[in-house]
């Protein structure tokens, strides 16, 4: 926090990598941050969105972009993050590792395409019981 506050005074773009900790998120936009940058998961571990909960908090919250980072390890933990209104994901081991990292880029590239499209079309919410939903339902009343 401290070190974000004194580059963001000597007028440096701060991009500050964080743990999924929505006070500190809040804390490092309010001194002028570009964005905040939680992790989904420990850096490489490919084991995708494990701080959900509070990665919703930080978009909620935030005035600057949400980059989720560290973590992302198939293109669908892309999209999810993206579904869930991130501005970016920063995706490296993934691809890295991968045998062919072209082709899994480009894949992580669509993934990430389609999750904001459906999160700016405005996706259906989770209900807790059934609904019938399809339009023949409107006739029948």
């Amino acid at each position: 926090m401290a070190a974000a506050e004194a580059l963001v005074r000597e007028g440096f773009v701060v991009l500050p990598y964080i743990n999924a900790d929505p006070v500190l998120a809040k804390r490092l936009q309010d001194v002028g941050t570009a964005t905040v940058m939680p992790l989904g998961s420990p850096i490489g571990s490919n084991r995708g969105l494990e701080t959900r909960e509070q990665i919703r908090i930080i978009i909620e919250q935030a005035t600057v972009p949400v980059v989720v980072d560290a973590g992302i390890g198939v293109p669908s933990h892309a999209a999810e993050a993206m579904e869930m209104g991130a501005d970016a994901v920063l995706v490296n081991t993934a691809i890295a590792v991968a045998h062919d990292p072209c082709r899994m880029a480009r894949a992580f590239a669509e993934a990430v395409h389609c999750g904001r499209e459906a999160f700016e079309a405005g996706m259906a919410s989770a209900q807790a019981t059934a609904s019938a939903t399809s339009p023949i339902t409107a006739f029948l009343g």
